[in-house]
């Protein structure tokens, strides 16, 4: 069995309202690059990944000069090897960054391409026995008025959502804390909340903000400093009082290693599409059962059902506002909570390529 074919693609997806966080700024649109993998089986395999703004075009150029000659020829099967050759095959320049979203989206796209030829959805080829995880609506919506900030909340739990996420950051704290109490008074006290950071705060800033927002019932405060402070997300939890959730921004196994063995997360949460793919995102999850700890995810709900649906220790999908919604012909499902895993094989995401087409960066 091998892959005869390698093809990657890069789109600029408008978003249908501009979002915002304390970091980024004002988006209106994301990338998206797509990995499509041919086999001699006559099977194919869909990968992707996603940046919030720039950077995909480098992406795609480590896909089609770097790895697509190395997965050319090769045997799908064997996807242990295949990451290893491709994680040394870009670790002088990479180790992380761009790197590792090139990584994933092919590793994507091999898992895909297994589960496709075996006819079994991602969640049940990884050992699952579940089909539905626990799902969060992520926000992104620091500038939104406080009354914008409110319907949100509401169209979230019509939709089917029992928890819900929104971004703090602003100026001033006492923002932060008028906005959260808001949302907490519009969805009362039995709707799981959770608010994101955004990599915003200094420690000391950050523990002030966990203090001050305390009495919200808060489930995590996410991101509350830089990726790289390790020892200072270990004193924010210790002094501010609130579980954290961090790792959208860890790029490899081994940065989540050190923060999960400094104690400093509660809930560690890689994202699948910068990770390294499903193979380095299930060792995550792996560290973090052993220091009996739930792991979450970030963005690409799409995929991150299923592999929380195949792990014991699944905490919240982040159902995110980079979907892809549009261009899909089967969208995630949320009922009373949950996300529901899709029973068609492999991941089960077939994308419009038509629909695609109109929105492809043309350099």
């Amino acid at each position: 069995m091998k892959i005869t074919n390698v093809r990657a693609d890069h789109y600029r997806i408008p978003l249908p309202v501009a979002l915002s966080d304390s970091t980024h700024g004002t988006m209106t649109h994301f990338e998206l690059v797509t990995v499509r993998l041919a086999c001699d089986s006559g099977h194919e395999g869909l990968g992707y990944t996603y940046t919030v703004g720039s950077g995909g075009a480098a992406i795609l150029s480590l896909i089609q000069r770097d790895l697509a000659p190395l997965l050319t020829g090769a045997d799908p099967r064997c996807i242990e090897a295949l990451w290893e050759q491709m994680w040394w095959r870009l670790h002088y320049v990479g180790r992380g960054g761009v790197a590792s979203f090139a990584l994933s989206a092919c590793d994507i796209a091999l898992w895909d391409l297994r589960g496709v030829q075996a006819g079994e959805p991602l969640w049940r080829l990884l050992g699952g026995s579940r089909d539905r995880v626990l799902a969060y609506a992520g926000g992104i919506d620091l500038y939104f008025s406080i009354d914008d900030l409110c319907a949100q909340a509401e169209e979230f739990l019509a939709k089917g959502f029992r928890a819900i996420k929104t971004k703090v950051g602003r100026e001033r704290l006492s923002e932060d804390v008028e906005r959260v109490a808001a949302v907490r008074q519009a969805i009362g006290p039995d709707i799981t909340l959770m608010v994101d950071a955004n990599m915003r705060w200094r420690v000391d800033q950050a523990i002030r903000a966990a203090r001050a927002l305390t009495p919200y019932d808060l489930f995590w405060l996410e991101e509350p400093t830089i990726p790289d402070d390790v020892a200072g997300h270990a004193r924010i939890a210790r002094e501010g009082g609130l579980p954290l959730a961090t790792g959208e921004n860890l790029h490899t196994v081994y940065e989540f290693e050190h923060m999960i063995a400094d104690g400093g997360i509660a809930f560690p949460e890689p994202d699948v599409a910068n990770i390294g793919g499903i193979t380095a995102w299930l060792k995550v999850a792996q560290l973090a059962q052993a220091r009996n700890l739930p792991v979450t995810s970030h963005g690409v709900h799409d995929i991150h059902v299923h592999l929380l649906a195949a792990v014991p220790n699944a905490s919240y999908l982040e159902a995110h506002g980079f979907g892809l919604e549009a261009f899909m012909a089967q969208p995630l499902r949320i009922e009373e909570g949950y996300a529901l895993a899709p029973d068609r094989p492999g991941h089960g995401v077939t994308l419009d390529w038509a629909a695609l087409e109109a929105h492809r960066d043309r350099g």
